[in-house]
Parts: structure tokens; C-alpha cells; sequence
């Protein structure tokens, strides 16, 4: 395992040492905005592979690029779309990985909090012959500014990892690092994200409840089992640019799906994270929302 300064340096490093430039990596379409623009900078070239309600499509991947050299997945809960990668899709990602020769880059950002069920397996952990690279966060579990992260690697691939953080990071600060490991040891980090995750399940079911009331029912809301966002839906035939007025006009930040996607298609709508945020708070951003979305709806518009 190797220590970095978040799940972004992870995801460069191993970029760095994967990738040359004109390689294909399979990317979720919908997916990360921030990780298509590392990887992007490392010269692959980008394969949007789609995601439906069972997680990213590998046979769609396989049918575009079948020798892609790596796939960049968020299986627990995937970002944006909040659903969790079915077992089959699974192993038929590993299958590809194996039978390729290529690497699968599982980044886990917010697992540690699940609202329902038993906990999820990791690719990593049902990959027997090692093709899975897997990320994981302190930031999201503790807080933002902490900016560390780690990576599970496969033995072949620490030492090559570890040399390219050398090039521009040769001695990452340890206080950090040994102050985490005494509050794992202790169980101060388990009882943390216990008592976190009851907090924001009261967060997430506050802005589930409220988002279609607010909105007069033109928002729908998908509601995950895990994590900390949530994604609420446009209806499908309003006009482009009208997510972004909405934003605009409730004074929200986040991301738009629209923002989000390699192939731009289907509704737009709005990822919005209820971490870090008192319920008040929630409560009258939702009401700014809902309030945006029907005096931007297009029959009040054409009014």
C-alpha cells in the first residue's frame, strides 16, 4: 500500500506510470469530472463506456475498445449516478481485465458509509490474478483538507509507483499519516464514521423528502444506499441550458450531470453532496432549489 496526498496524486502517479499517450481507458459516462482530467492529461484517450442501473457496461467496453490498457471505475457508489456495480458486472469487468492484460482502477471515495445492507465487497477483494488497483480516502471519511489518500497496488506494480512519487514528492509529510494510524488503532476512526453515518443518513433522507416537494414534482430524486451525494433529476424533454440557470438562479454549487458526461445525452440534473452541511442549511438549499426549478420550468417560463 502506498500513501498519497489524496486519491487524485493516486490516480497520477499510477497514470503516470500505466499509460503513454494515445492509450484507451474505459471511462464511466456518465463519470468523474476530475478523473477524466488526469487521465486526460496523461494523453489517454478517453472511452465512454455507459453506466446503467447495474454500474458500468464491460461488453459495451469490450465492443468499442477491447484492448483499452486500463478502465477507471467507481463501483460501490458510482459517481454520479449513486448505483452499485452488480456482482456479474463484476466479474465481467475482471474477466476483460484478465484476458486483456490490462488494469482496473477501483476508486472507492465514500464506501465506509452505507445506509442499508451488509457492506460491499471491493473489485480488489474478489481479484484473484491482481489486475485491480484500488483508491481509497481519508478525505471524505474525516475532512477535505486532509488530503490523504492511499493505494492498494498489485505486488508488480509498488515499486514502479512508488519511484514516480519520488520524482515530485520525495519526502511526503508523516505526522499526518502516524496521528490516522493511532486513531485506526484505537478505534476512533471506526466509532467516527459510525456516528457520521448516522448523521447523514438523516441528511440524505431530508433532501430525498424534500427536493420533489419543493420542486412541485418536476424533480426526481434517486435516492442511494450508500455515500455522500445524491443525484436529482430534470425531466427529460427541458431544453439544454436550463440546469445551469437553475444553478445560477438557487446560488448552489455542485456539479450538473450534464457536466459529467463524455457523450452528452439523456435529462440533465444536479449532484448534490449533504456532507458538511447543517440540516438548516440543507433545508434552505433545497427550498432555493425547488423554488428555481418551477420558476424555470418551461411552461412558467413561456408564462
Amino acid at each position: 500500500m502506498l500513501v498519497t496526498s489524496g486519491t487524485q496524486q493516486a490516480l497520477r502517479l499510477c497514470a503516470e506510470v500505466l499509460l503513454r499517450p494515445g492509450d484507451a481507458v474505459w471511462m464511466e459516462d456518465p463519470g468523474y469530472p476530475s478523473a477524466r482530467r488526469i487521465l486526460e492529461a496523461c494523453g489517454a484517450r478517453l472511452v465512454p463506456v455507459p453506466v446503467d442501473r447495474h454500474g458500468l457496461d464491460a461488453g459495451e467496453g469490450r465492443r468499442q475498445a477491447p484492448s483499452a490498457r486500463l478502465a477507471y471505475v467507481t463501483p460501490s457508489h458510482q459517481f454520479p449516478t449513486g448505483v452499485t456495480m452488480s456482482m456479474e458486472r463484476r466479474l465481467a469487468l475482471l474477466d476483460w481485465a484478465r484476458e486483456a492484460g490490462s488494469w482496473v482502477v477501483e476508486d472507492d471515495y465514500d464506501s465506509e458509509f452505507r445506509y442499508a445492507g451488509p457492506p460491499l465487497t471491493a473489485l480488489a477483494g474478489i481479484d484473484a490474478r491482481e489486475r485491480v488497483i484500488y483508491l481509497g480516502t481519508f478525505s471524505k471519511t474525516l475532512f477535505p483538507g486532509l488530503r490523504t489518500g492511499f493505494a492498494v497496488l498489485p505486488g508488480e506494480l509498488l515499486e514502479r509507483v512508488a519511484a514516480a512519487r519520488l520524482v515530485s514528492d520525495r519526502f511526503p509529510p508523516s505526522l499526518t499519516g502516524e496521528a490516522l494510524a493511532e486513531l485506526i488503532r484505537d478505534g476512533g476512526f471506526a466509532a467516527h464514521v459510525r456516528r457520521m453515518r448516522s448523521r447523514y443518513r438523516i441528511a440524505r433522507d431530508l433532501l430525498a423528502e424534500l427536493l420533489p416537494r419543493a420542486s412541485g414534482g418536476l424533480l426526481r430524486v434517486t435516492v442511494p444506499d450508500q455515500g455522500l451525494s445524491l443525484l436529482a433529476l430534470l425531466p427529460e424533454d427541458w431544453p439544454p441550458g436550463t440546469a445551469v440557470r437553475i444553478r445560477a438562479a438557487a446560488g448552489i454549487e455542485g456539479w450538473l450531470l450534464s457536466e459529467t458526461r463524455l457523450v452528452r445525452k439523456g435529462p440533465d440534473g444536479f449532484v448534490l453532496g449533504f456532507s458538511g452541511h447543517s440540516l438548516p442549511a440543507l433545508r434552505r438549499a433545497a427550498e432555493r432549489l425547488g423554488e428555481a426549478v418551477r420558476a424555470w420550468s418551461p411552461g412558467a417560463v413561456a408564462a
